[in-house]
């Protein structure tokens, strides 16, 4: 498994700053994700994510996932002012992309427990901290896929 030039360059221009690492499909992006991720920045200097690759998706969620390809989400996300680096990964987990980024913050919303977090091990490991963030209550991409379906 390899990771773009891109990344690595990213690492090591920021070396020594507190990163925040988190991940998803993020395939329709709503207030809930936004509200999200500006909470994930706010406990570090940077905010690195890991988004699923189309193929991951599909694995993910069925094969009528993703709505949006993954240049288009990438793209979205990048132009976040809380995001900071965006980097696509093919395996159903970010775990590896974990190992590489070496965050000393990592999040997840709050329908994952702390102890199920693909890489909290790792980052607990390493002497970072792992989080499960609240959820903004009535936003989901599945309902907002629900909506435009009825």
């Amino acid at each position: 498994m390899s990771f773009t030039p891109a990344l690595t360059e990213f690492l090591k221009a920021n070396a020594g700053k507190k990163i925040v690492f988190t991940n998803g499909c993020f395939d329709i992006l709503h207030r809930g994700h936004v509200t999200y991720l500006n909470q994930a920045r706010s406990l570090g200097d940077l905010l690195v994510m890991g988004m699923n690759s189309d193929e991951s998706v599909k694995r993910l969620k069925g094969p009528e996932r993703p709505i949006n390809k993954e240049n288009d989400r990438k793209f979205v996300l990048e132009n976040l002012k809380c995001v900071d680096f965006v980097e696509i990964f093919t395996e159903d987990t970010p775990l590896e992309l974990i190992k590489v980024v070496k965050p000393m913050v990592l999040v997840k919303g709050g329908d994952w427990s702390i102890d199920k977090i693909v890489g909290g091990k790792e980052v607990i490991s390493w002497g970072g901290e792992v989080f499960s963030l609240s959820f903004v209550d009535g936003y989901s991409t599945t309902g907002i896929i629900q909506k435009i379906q009825h």
